[in-house]
């Protein structure tokens, strides 16, 4: 019987682009940051938000689910995105999967939840940098700006005609996470290094 094992690393769906985002990066003058943040866990949570499992992952997580639509609530290396009134997505260090996805269901014991880990789903894009905004509002109907796009804020949004998951970084001026589709991930990356000629 063959070894069916993988043997070789996994291959982010950005990777082929890396050196052609860096020198986006380098040549901007600091205008722009662009960079792919592979393999990032990602584990969509449905539950009932005024349900005890709620409370009871929270602790466990020790981070609360945030309750307001489009926030994030951030906690040491561990995020979590409302993507809707019963749904959201935690986002964490990788290869965190398996031991987040043990810790809620310990947690949530006989309450209904659904726990599926949809990481090789999207990548991530990290888009930081004092114009980070402008280069996104290029190919986003939102505002952007601070003032309407705070830190601690997310959106379901296109960019560049792509569904994206939009994310306002934690501290002013540290830009976006954007996390796309892999499939899409390199159009997308294409899009936003053609938008950003402006500023290389």
């Amino acid at each position: 019987m063959a070894d069916t094992a993988l043997t070789a690393p996994p291959r982010s769906p950005l990777a082929h682009a890396a050196d052609r985002l860096a020198t986006a990066t380098r040549t901007s003058g600091g205008a722009i940051r662009l960079a792919e943040l592979p393999f990032l866990t990602q584990l969509d949570l449905r539950l009932d938000a005024k349900g005890a499992a709620a409370d009871a992952i929270g602790l466990a997580l020790d981070l609360p689910l945030p309750l307001e639509p489009n926030t994030v609530v951030r906690a040491g290396q561990l995020t979590a995105l409302w993507l809707g009134p019963d749904e959201w997505l935690l986002v964490g260090p990788p290869g965190t999967e398996r031991d987040l996805e043990s810790r809620i269901r310990t947690a949530a014991g006989d309450e209904p939840v659904s726990v599926t880990d949809v990481s090789a789903q999207r990548t991530a894009l990290l888009v930081a940098g004092p114009h980070a905004h402008d280069l996104l509002s290029h190919g986003c109907a939102l505002d952007l700006h601070p003032r309407a796009f705070e830190p601690g804020r997310c959106a379901q949004t296109t960019v560049g005609r792509t569904q994206v998951i939009l994310v306002a970084r934690d501290a002013p001026g540290s830009g976006f996470w954007v996390l796309v589709r892999s499939s899409f991930a390199g159009y997308l990356t294409d899009w936003l290094l053609d938008a950003a000629t402006e500023y290389i």
